[in-house]
């Protein structure tokens, strides 16, 4: 098969041919129809993530169809289109049997643990318990799409901050993690407000639900103009960069009571974020993490994005191939590019 490839942290990573995968007992392989390129790629790349053992196979948003299935796995078969969590449970552990498989002690994520997305083909272990089959409406680069930024945003609103009607939602960073937790939020009939240095993000933004913007490049205080904006602060906030200064304000922002989620990765020398804890402690403020989604809350997403609700595919920018993503990963710390990237074409 064809794959990008890398053999060190932060050196260009190449495209090889490399032995076609086998499923496990319990594992299958799919041919990748589409794999979204996601800033925990640049991560992993930079060496950030001691879940990856060199040498490497990037990506972990991935579509496809099933070309082979291991002995063991009952409820999928060749043929099936499918997609999967970027972090999968393993199906037995204490945290699986409570349905919380995202945080499995014993967890399979594709273009970390093991090799990833960015080829051909793939192999996924824990089938059964991972596994989301995909209804013929939705395409490749559409489901793809969903499988970190989407559904770690869709958990994150929906699940961990409880966002309800009416509510005010301040998301920080309008890349393809923000812009789609404006878009859950607004279908769940929260007030949105995005937040960026980028115009054209924030334009983008307001096309996807947000009823107020922020250019924090342009704002003496991003929490005070929040504030001012959700007269007294916003009731959610989601930081949505990973960064200190965005998770500062994110927590700043807040009303009494109010939850904040961290959804973007701080990795590296950024691990640590200044918290204004005395203000958590005053202000009774709840701070939850994000860490993906489980297969299983995966029918409420497909259900509104059946129903019109929700449009991921309308975040998607560029659709690129194998070759092209090489320099497009390298480069996403940049976070330039409005909208997503796809790679569709693998041949």
């Amino acid at each position: 098969m064809k794959a990008m490839f890398y053999e060190a942290f932060e050196q260009a990573p190449e495209i090889r041919t490399l032995p076609d995968p086998t499923p496990t007992e319990d594992g299958v392989v799919i041919a990748v129809g589409a794999s979204g390129l996601c800033r925990s790629d640049w991560h992993g790349w930079m060496g950030h993530d001691p879940d990856i053992r060199l040498p490497h196979v990037p990506g972990h948003e991935l579509a496809g169809r099933i070309v082979a299935t291991g002995r063991g796995v009952m409820r999928f078969k060749v043929g099936d289109r499918v997609t999967v969590p970027f972090v999968s449970g393993c199906g037995h552990c204490s945290e699986c049997h409570s349905g919380n498989q995202q945080v499995c002690p014993n967890q399979f994520q594709p273009g970390f643990t093991h090799w990833g997305s960015f080829a051909e083909y793939v192999a996924i272990d824990y089938a059964d318990t991972n596994l989301v089959h995909l209804p013929d409406t939705i395409d490749d680069a559409t489901a793809a799409s969903l499988g970190c930024r989407f559904a770690t945003s869709f958990r994150a609103v929906a699940d961990q901050a409880r966002t309800g009607p009416g509510e005010w939602i301040a998301v920080h960073g309008c890349g393809g993690v923000g812009l789609s937790a404006i878009m859950i939020a607004t279908a769940l009939g929260a007030n949105a407000i995005g937040i960026d240095i980028s115009e054209e993000k924030l334009a983008f933004a307001r096309d996807c639900g947000a009823v107020a913007t922020v250019n924090a490049a342009g704002v003496a205080d991003v929490a005070e103009a929040v504030r001012e904006i959700t007269k007294g602060g916003a009731h959610v906030s989601i930081d949505a960069l990973g960064h200190p200064v965005t998770c500062f304000n994110s927590i700043k922002n807040l009303r009494r009571r109010g939850r904040h989620v961290q959804v973007g990765l701080m990795l590296g020398e950024q691990a640590t974020p200044q918290i204004p804890m005395a203000q958590v402690i005053g202000h009774e403020l709840e701070i939850y993490g994000s860490h993906g989604m489980q297969a299983w809350r995966y029918d409420a997403m497909l259900s509104m994005l059946s129903a019109g609700k929700i449009a991921p595919q309308k975040l998607i920018g560029r659709r690129v191939s194998l070759e092209e993503a090489v320099p497009a990963l390298m480069a996403l710390d940049k976070a330039e590019a409005t909208g997503i990237s796809v790679i569709t074409r693998f041949s």
